[in-house]
């Protein structure tokens, strides 16, 4: 039985290796989830009942498992501004990218500050994927504005104003999927020329007294007077 764990697949890794690579990839999201991103290295290599040595030789810094856990949901965002600069109509492209990713922050709890950490460029290749990307919103930025469907004075800094807006929100209220939509909904047709279209989502079950955080950071009180 421990000569068969050692069996090395195709691409040159033990099973043994591969199952403990996967136990610490679901550990990290667990904990950053809970923690956030700049929780312990050890609480991960605890969660996924292996050394911290062992995590270390499968991710040597804390920047590779963040890649490492949130590397399926940075594919689908990429993809997604892929379908968005193929999509037919630029603006159904704009809007497939900005839901896909609130989709995704939504729906990952960590993802959304690790999104928003955006990734250092540790690597040459990191940087090139980073300029990529900007360059390739900034295409479907004017393409939507060409077609007369993107108000003119949008600026790609905007998007990263909604990512930041909706990475808060999921933050306090991860559970809120209602208060998600709508706000997607409201920053999208604030950006659409035009009528709003489509009415919006279902509202929220929030009131002030019921917000997560207060001025002065006290959790749970609401705003004064409310």
């Amino acid at each position: 039985m421990a000569e068969s764990s050692r069996i090395t697949a195709r691409d040159g890794v033990r099973a043994d290796a591969r199952r403990n690579r996967e136990r610490i990839l679901v550990a990290a999201r667990a904990v950053f989830a809970e923690r956030g991103i700049d929780a312990p290295m050890a609480a991960v290599a605890r969660r996924a009942g292996v050394g911290v040595a062992t995590l270390y030789r499968h991710f040597p810094t804390r920047d590779a498992l963040v890649r490492g856990a949130y590397a399926q949901q940075m594919e689908t965002c990429a993809r997604a501004l892929t379908e968005a600069l193929a999509a037919p109509d630029p603006w159904q492209g704009f809007r497939h990218l900005v839901e896909t990713v609130c989709a995704l922050q939504r729906e990952e709890r960590g993802f959304p500050a690790a999104f928003a950490a955006a990734f250092p460029e540790t690597t040459p290749e990191l940087a090139r994927a980073r300029q990529r990307a900007e360059r390739d919103v900034l295409t479907l930025v004017r393409r939507a504005q060409a077609a007369g469907s993107l108000r003119a004075d949008f600026r790609p800094s905007d998007l990263a104003v909604v990512l930041l807006a909706h990475c808060g929100l999921v933050t306090a209220l991860p559970d809120d999927e209602a208060a998600s939509r709508r706000l997607v909904t409201y920053l999208l047709q604030s950006f659409r020329v035009g009528p709003a279209g489509a009415p919006l989502p279902p509202p929220a079950a929030l009131s002030l007294r019921s917000l997560p955080m207060a001025a002065g950071g006290r959790p749970g009180r609401g705003f004064p007077g409310a």
